[in-house]
């Protein structure tokens, strides 16, 4: 066999060349298109990010009391979500070995998801119709019941118990939904009353982050960070109003089990080390040929080439496809969740009440720096008011 190549030097760096020059030439294959949009706030978006900034947006607006624009947030993501799930070519592009997971169009995790039917539910119960949001938390808990271990499965506290109390409003029985509810709380759950007409939905502190883990950042981790504020206290003129802390979105996270996009990373990271070490050996290889090239002459010179040669071309494809392979889990986070959900309900006449709301601490002493006054705007008693309250109000992400 004759070689092209005048040494096999000269024959590794060509071959090293074309690799570069390929790998310049194409760019991934899943590559962030921006979004077409008039939303000033979503310019310059990609499109696979547009569900994580809708979800970030729609809080930022709840929370400043712009309830329509959070409205068409949510029902925008929701709609968005649906069609995604039923999209198995997305999917099937983040289960590529050469595309990253973050490269899918971005619905979240299952806390994620839920939160956004969580708010949704709110919304719908603020606008009369508690119907919707009563289809909002039972969504939001199937959702949460793809958990690994069952004891996680649908164990959110405040998903039952609001569709326990929506059926009790609707004339149904809710008593099955707060069974399930009583079930995973930590603190007593007051019994239905469907004669109230105030119902207080409050949250504080700050939800987990994600980051990557492993090797090759193909473990997908939670950096979880805990409220100094324990529960908190609503005071209506002279009346103390508990909220206990019913839900946590650490604890959500971090509970999930296993993934099956897990398993593929995990997959995706073994093959990139194996092929990494296949083409150090080839590699390795191919010098040791080489340097027979130096040492021999005639016949067997020239099959030390060819040797090293095909070593080097052998190593270098298992190095090009080893860096090409993405084993990285998706971080992106919905980075302004809170930490805590709480709830309560009670009966308020007509009218604008003056409110303190205070956050206390592990040993139940207050927060000042926290403290909110509000005022909850009672239009009717014969009409549920829903009022969101919430820490993170004071200082937006």
């Amino acid at each position: 066999m004759i070689s092209i190549w005048k040494t096999p030097a000269a024959a590794l760096a060509a071959l090293a060349c074309g690799f570069g020059l390929a790998g310049c030439a194409t760019g991934p294959a899943g590559a962030a298109r921006e979004l077409v949009t008039d939303d000033p706030q979503l310019v310059g978006t990609a499109a696979k990010d547009k569900v994580l900034w809708q979800d970030r947006l729609a809080v930022r607006a709840l929370r400043a009391g712009r309830f329509d624009e959070a409205k068409a947030r949510l029902d925008d993501a929701i709609l968005t979500m649906g069609g995604i799930i039923a999209n198995s070519a997305d999917a099937a592009r983040a289960r590529s070995l050469w595309s990253a997971e973050s490269e899918k169009v971005f619905i979240g995790e299952p806390y994620e998801r839920a939160m956004t039917y969580y708010y949704r539910g709110i919304l719908y119960w603020r606008d009369g119709e508690p119907d919707n949001a009563r289809a909002c938390f039972r969504s939001a808990q199937f959702i949460d019941s793809a958990a690994g271990d069952a004891a996680y499965q649908s164990d959110y506290v405040l998903l039952d118990y609001l569709d326990g109390l929506a059926s009790t409003k609707l004339a149904a029985d809710g008593s099955d939904a707060l069974a399930r509810a009583e079930k995973n709380a930590q603190h007593a759950l007051p019994p239905y009353d469907a004669g109230a007409n105030v119902l207080v939905f409050a949250e504080w502190g700050r939800g987990p982050l994600k980051y990557a883990g492993g090797r090759n950042g193909e473990q997908l981790r939670f950096e979880t960070r805990e409220s100094r504020a324990r529960r908190a206290v609503l005071t209506v003129e002279g009346r103390t109003i508990p909220l206990p802390a019913y839900d946590d979105l650490n604890f959500q996270a971090t509970t999930r089990g296993g993934r099956v996009m897990d398993h593929i990373l995990g997959n995706k990271a073994v093959f990139k080390d194996s092929a990494d070490t296949i083409g150090d050996v080839a590699l390795a290889g191919a010098v040791i040929a080489a340097e027979q090239i130096r040492k021999r002459n005639g016949e067997k010179s020239r099959d030390a080439e060819n040797t090293a040669i095909a070593l080097g071309i052998i190593g270098l494809i298992s190095k090009g496809a080893s860096a090409a392979a993405n084993a990285t889990a998706d971080t992106r986070t919905w980075d302004n969740l809170p930490q805590t959900l709480s709830f309560a309900a009670l009966r308020l006449p007509p009218g604008d009440h003056a409110a303190t709301l205070e956050f206390l601490d592990d040993a139940g002493q207050p927060l000042p720096a926290r403290t909110q006054e509000v005022v909850l705007h009672v239009e009717s008693a014969d009409r549920d008011t829903v009022v969101f309250l919430s820490e993170l109000a004071k200082k937006q992400p």
